[in-house]
Parts: structure tokens; C-alpha cells; sequence
């Protein structure tokens, strides 16, 4: 590699299945990358979609994104990388989306080779490190026990590029992942050719979120990110949008406690020389990131297990009486649920999310005497099966739709629903079991294998 050697990767969307604008994607082409990648998921969306096995995107627009990625970079020879398949990375989601690749490459009829890693981890493995002591918590983390891995449904870890580098070796023009850390498949190629890892880390860290990071951002845009040999350069190709520093360095803080180390699989980036600067047109380049491996080489665990099953009711009130006493009248008619059914514990079944006062922040919200002229209530019950979720939910809206307040004047209820029927089935509920770190101690855990496609079949 020269000092003037530049390495371009094509980032065309912050999550596979938001989408982009055709022109910006062939923009981004135009200016010939040497890799089109993309982070396909996240754990943002919550606990349900690992637990469940199921994708938060759609797959419909998950093919239209593929279809461009995957036909101009196989046509173009250039390798397309897609981490955290399917949104979550576990096996049915890793399934879903190469099924979708399956389906692009018979109807463009294309050649190529794709090498898919599975990023799911035994229960035994883990249980076996936990006995060891190979396993800690994360911030505001409960320790982990074997019971909570018995009863996770889908376990998986973040591969780091290791795996990822591994398949391009092997000569994978594809390369589909489970669950991957976020930078990490815009990252692995260029590290494999030699460009720095920190400076990689760092513009993948940017570019998993593509043009989000621009001004002003959008999700469902693409971004291009050009790393030399002492910095990396962001340009968005949009003519609506430009990065700036103050877009690029927010962004770098993106979802991070601590703004000058951004931990991953077997070290973390450092900023504290790391530098921003408006070079014009849009562009910003960034310079100073370093990588430093940590004493030992520890992987993030991700699991989520089923406790119980959900219904909810939406409805809004406008009466200025029931606005003004809401945190009594609330508290008032769970009361009066336990003393119906005194068996039960509905301080952890029933819960009222009353948005205009606190519903995003709850205890947390600091304006206590914010007012508003109209409120929105959910109700949600939450209980072991969908049948008592489904009667607490519906007994909790009647008794609350008909409670008698004080000062209320009306009798003909205290509640405007906008749906009917008025209670909506969610189904099982999740929650996170694992998010720990775990030490393999040198176990190999992540492998690829690969699959040849010819004129849109795969080769047996």
C-alpha cells in the first residue's frame, strides 16, 4: 500500500431494508468502491426479534436492497460484505436472509462465491465458562446464571473481523453474517489489505448508520467513506446532504458512555488524538484513531428468553379533571384490580404508559408538573399466558373507561379509543438474558462455509 493508495467503501444504508435512493447508491458506484457493506441489525429494536427468531426490517425491502448491492457488486467484482443477518444474527435469521440472496442470485442469474458465518454459541459452551468465571456482566447488567441460558432461546455473539477476513481469504465475493460487531464489515477488507485497524474501526463505526451521520441525516441513504494510509474521509452522495465535523464526531459518540474508547471484540478505538476537519464540498476527514488490543480477546453475548405474553390497549383522554388527577385515578383503579383479584400480582402484570406526561421517560422524567390538554394512556398487561393477559387488559380498560374520578362530570366514559376493537393481542414477550461479555480462552468459536453460485444456482 502507497501513501496515496485509497481504499473506498460504499456504505448505501444505516439498516438493510430502510432503503435508498437509486441515484445516490449508482452515485456512490460511480465512484468505483472497493467494498459495499452494510450492517443489517441491531439490538435497538429490543429483545423480541432475537428471541423470536424474526426480522424487525421487511423482506420485501430487505430484497430490494440486496438486489442492488449484491447484482452491481458481483457484476463489478467487487465484494459485498452484510453483517448481523436478518436483523438479529441468530440461525432462522441467517436462514431468512440467504434465502433472499438465494432468490436475487436465480433471478439475475449471477456468479459468485458467498461464504456465510454463523455467529450462534453452544448453551454448553457458555455454561461451561460460566463455571469457569469466563463470563461478566456489562454496565447494569445482572450476573448471568445457567438458568438464564437454559431459557434463552437464541444465543449469539459479535464476530469481530477475524471471520469476516477468513472468508475474503478464502475468495468469497459475499460474505453473509450472523450477528457482527457494527463496524466490523466495513472494516475487515481493508485491515486484510493493511490499512490501520483503528482508522477502519472508526469509518466502519460512521458508516454502519451511512448517511445518518451527514447533515441532515437519513437513514435511508448512502454514504461513502475513503480510507488512506493516516486518516479516512466522509462524503455523502446526496446533493441534499454534506458531513460535518460536528455530524461526523456526534456520531462517533453515537450510543457510547465513554466518547474516546469505543470497546469491541478484542480491544477498543481510541480518540484521544483523534481529529476532524472540513476539507470542503461536503467531505470531512478524520485522522488519529487507534486501535489497542486488550489483554484478552473477549466477545459480547447476546440472548433473550420468553416471559410471558402481552396486550395492550390505546386510548386518550381530554377531560381537564382526569388530566389534572391521572397518577390517582391510575393508582386508584389498579386498587381496585387487586382487590378483584387478589391472587395475583398486578403490580408486576399491569402497567399504564401515559404519554403527554411521562410515557418516554417514566420515573425518569424531570418536568413533574408538565401539563397537556389531552393525554394518551396504553394499557399493557403482561402475564404468563395470552388468555390472562388478554382478561387483565380488558377488565383494567373497562374498570379504568368507567372509574368514578373525583370531580368527574360525565358518565359516559373517561376514555376515547381510536381503534375497535380496542385490545390488540402483542403476542410473547422477551427479554434480554445474556448481555455479557465472555472469554473464549482460544476456542475457535465462529467458522464459514461457502457456497458457489452458477448462473443463479448453487453448485452441489
Amino acid at each position: 500500500m502507497s501513501n496515496n493508495e485509497e481504499f473506498r467503501v460504499l456504505s448505501p444504508t444505516a439498516i438493510l431494508g430502510y432503503g435508498f435512493p437509486e441515484a445516490s447508491f449508482m452515485r456512490g458506484m460511480a465512484r468505483k468502491p472497493h467494498l459495499i457493506g452494510v450492517d443489517a441489525g441491531s439490538t435497538d429494536p429490543g429483545p423480541y426479534y432475537l428471541g423470536a427468531g424474526k426480522s424487525f426490517t421487511d423482506r420485501a425491502f430487505v430484497k430490494r436492497d440486496l438486489r442492488y448491492m449484491i447484482r452491481e457488486g458481483v457484476k463489478n467484482g467487487i465484494p459485498v460484505v452484510v453483517g448481523t443477518a436478518g436483523g438479529s444474527g441468530a440461525a432462522p435469521h441467517l436462514e431468512w436472509c440467504r434465502q433472499i440472496i438465494v432468490e436475487i442470485a436465480k433471478e439475475e442469474k449471477l456468479s459468485f462465491k458467498m461464504g456465510v458465518i454463523a455467529s450462534d454459541v453452544s448453551k454448553d459452551a457458555v455454561k461451561k465458562a460460566l463455571r469457569e468465571g469466563r463470563i461478566s456482566p456489562l454496565t447494569c447488567v445482572p450476573e448471568a446464571t445457567e438458568q438464564m441460558i437454559d431459557e434463552t432461546t437464541y444465543l449469539v455473539a459479535q464476530i469481530g473481523i477475524e471471520p469476516i477476513i477468513e472468508a475474503l481469504k478464502d475468495g468469497c465475493d459475499v460474505v453473509l453474517a450472523g450477528r457482527c460487531y457494527d463496524p466490523a464489515c466495513f472494516a475487515a477488507l481493508p485491515v486484510m489489505k493493511g490499512y490501520s485497524e483503528g482508522l477502519a474501526l472508526h469509518m466502519g463505526k460512521i458508516l454502519e448508520c451511512a448517511a445518518i451521520a451527514a447533515t441532515p441525516g437519513s437513514g435511508a441513504d448512502c454514504a461513502l467513506g475513503i480510507l488512506k494510509k493516516d486518516s479516512f474521509i466522509l462524503e455523502a452522495l446526496s446533493p441534499k446532504r454534506k458531513f460535518t465535523c460536528e455530524s461526523a464526531a456526534a456520531h462517533t459518540l453515537y450510543e457510547k458512555s465513554d466518547p474516546y474508547h469505543l470497546p469491541g471484540p478484542g480491544g477498543s478505538i481510541n480518540l484521544d488524538g483523534c481529529s476532524f476537519t472540513d476539507i470542503g464540498d461536503g467531505r470531512v476527514e478524520v485522522k488519529g484513531s487507534v486501535f489497542e488490543p486488550t489483554p484478552k480477546y473477549l466477545i459480547k453475548l447476546e440472548g433473550a428468553r420468553p416471559i410471558g405474553y402481552r396486550s395492550v390497549s390505546i386510548a386518550g383522554t381530554r377531560d381537564p379533571i382526569m388530566i389534572a388527577g391521572i397518577e390517582k385515578i391510575l393508582g386508584e383503579v389498579k386498587q381496585q384490580l387487586k382487590e378483584m383479584s387478589p391472587d395475583e400480582d398486578r403490580d408486576k402484570q399491569l402497567f399504564f404508559h401515559v404519554y403527554g406526561k411521562n410515557g418516554v421517560m417514566g420515573a425518569l422524567e424531570p418536568l413533574q408538573n408538565a401539563t397537556s390538554h389531552e393525554l394518551c394512556i396504553i394499557i399493557e398487561a403482561l402475564c404468563p399466558t395470552q388468555e390472562q393477559a388478554d382478561t387483565l387488559c380488558s377488565v383494567a380498560r373497562s374498570t379504568l373507561l368507567h372509574y368514578g374520578y373525583e370531580g368527574r362530570i360525565s358518565t359516559a366514559g373517561n376514555l376515547a379509543f381510536p381503534f375497535s376493537p380496542s385490545d390488540i393481542k402483542m403476542g410473547q414477550v422477551f427479554e434480554f438474558s445474556l448481555y455479557h461479555l465472555m472469554d473464549p480462552a482460544g476456542e475457535k468459536l465462529f467458522t464459514h462455509r461457502i457456497e458457489t453460485f452458477k448462473d443463479g444456482e448453487i453448485l452441489k
